[in-house]
């Protein structure tokens, strides 16, 4: 569906039906060598050196494609959709600004490796708020955010022992905007050796960024480790993991922690870390309300980090749309030395295969956000706290609840209730501090001879829960 041709969603998804009927063939490696050896300072050199397209038509959302270049050798076609019609984006080296790169005469059509997404609101202040690139990645930001977490279109096969499989995005149509629009549609194809699939997306830019994501694949082979709504981010040290730092921050996190909504209503809340080894937790569930990781420290003090800026990332909450069967949320946490891993993972997997020759459709909606729309209405984990314990492996935590109820007149019957398996837990303690609103529980962890013990926290009023559930993995 090319220059001229009229488009129609369902060709889209048509040339990702005959894609998995062919063999799969990985993205040719052509990327010219001046590009391909860049650090990644040479190529944010690269500026683009004309305004994005339809920025100047009024149209409340500009696009502005990216140069190849650093990781992101992949080529992908870029179409524009206008009245109907396909358009193509031509590469043009004059369209870009190459710093100190010196070019061969020759340079031919080196194509684009992605776009971003512009809001022109009228109020002044454009602001950059998505960027589709590399892979099957993308992110976006509410408006006075910094880029963060990396969403997935597809997860395969994470963690797996023969290596993870990484989907990469093939072509791209983009319909224009209407006039004073919030709103942007892309349609996209989506490639692996094990599936294909189709996409639509449809980005609506603000003080928080909605992203409605509808997927389609058609699995090559059976594909029994799938991962849907998938979110990357960063955890490198915190108040409850801060061994062999070195560091004038107290904390460098994007993310602090997994938000889930089970099927059955219950609130939980795991806090990330960066472990010593890999670590993989299933939450299994069915029809899950949704999931995201968190941001929830939205204090400058939390981070001391003038660049960075780790206060301001996105937290990004997934709700299904549709019912999704049984499967379980997974998280991937994994050791690194440096903040500018991705060391986290999140997804939905499903439980049942997909098998080959199937259609199988799935969407949901992302909230790029400061807090999700929807939100505890209990209690919710500001702080959990980790250090040395009394006597040998013991390790003391303290974790702190916070919400209006506890504030001027809270329950007084307010306990906690504790469940380690395996190891065990001493000094269990409650305090309660009304003019912060909060309640702190401090015990210790004795784990033994244990190397994992897995720990589950509530908070308990009148014989019923007033908080959300803590939950934690403590590893050496």
């Amino acid at each position: 569906m090319g220059e001229g041709q009229r488009f129609d969603p369902a060709t889209v998804m048509n040339l990702a039906r005959q894609l998995s009927r062919k063999a799969y063939v990985p993205p040719p490696n052509d990327l010219p060598d001046v590009f391909s050896n860049l650090n990644y300072d040479q190529y944010v050199a690269i500026k683009s050196q004309r305004q994005p397209i339809w920025n100047a038509d009024g149209r409340g959302i500009a696009v502005e494609p990216l140069h190849r270049g650093f990781v992101f050798s992949n080529a992908i076609d870029l179409f524009l959709v206008e009245d109907g019609v396909v358009r193509r984006v031509t590469y043009d080296p004059a369209q870009f600004d190459y710093g100190r790169l010196a070019l061969p005469a020759n340079l031919g059509d080196v194509g684009f490796s992605g776009f971003r997404l512009v809001a022109n609101s009228g109020d002044g202040k454009p602001f950059d708020f998505a960027i589709i690139q590399g892979a099957t990645f993308f992110r976006a930001i509410a408006r006075g955010q910094n880029f963060g977490a990396i969403a997935r279109a597809l997860t395969l096969k994470p963690a797996d022992p023969k290596g993870e499989e990484f989907p990469v995005f093939r072509a791209f149509w983009l319909e224009r905007p209407a006039i004073g629009s919030n709103s942007i549609t892309v349609h996209g194809v989506l490639d692996s050796e094990s599936t294909s699939g189709a996409i639509r997306m449809t980005f609506r830019p603000g003080d928080m960024t909605i992203v409605d994501v509808e997927t389609t694949l058609f699995p090559r082979v059976t594909i029994d480790h799938v991962g849907l709504g998938g979110i990357a981010s960063t955890y490198f040290y915190g108040p409850n993991d801060r061994s062999n730092v070195d560091d004038i921050r107290p904390s460098v996190y994007e993310s602090s922690g997994l938000q889930m909504l089970n099927g059955k209503g219950e609130w939980l809340w795991r806090p990330l870390q960066n472990p010593n080894t890999l670590q993989i937790s299933a939450f299994v569930d069915q029809a899950p309300k949704g999931f995201g990781l968190l941001q929830r420290d939205r204090s400058f003090e939390v981070f001391q980090d003038d660049d960075q800026r780790f206060d301001r990332r996105p937290s990004l909450w997934i709700e299904p749309l549709g019912e999704w069967d049984q499967g379980s949320v997974q998280l991937l946490e994994i050791p690194t030395d440096a903040e500018i891993n991705d060391n986290i993972l999140t997804y939905w997997r499903p439980k049942a295969p997909m098998t080959a020759g199937s259609e199988v459709p799935f969407a949901y909606r992302q909230y790029w956000c400061w807090t999700p729309p929807e939100r505890p209405p209990l209690a919710t984990v500001v702080t959990t706290r980790v250090g040395r314990g009394s006597v040998g492996r013991r390790r003391r935590f303290a974790v702190e609840f916070s919400t209006e109820a506890l504030g001027e007149n809270p329950p007084q019957d307010v306990k906690s209730v504790l469940t380690v398996g395996p190891g065990s837990f001493h000094n269990l303690r409650l305090w309660s501090y009304p003019e912060r609103k909060a309640v702190r529980v401090g015990f210790e962890l004795d784990p033994g001879n244990e190397n994992a013990c897995e720990m589950r926290l509530i908070l308990e009023a009148g014989g019923k829960p007033i908080s959300e559930t803590w939950l934690y993995r403590w590893t050496p």
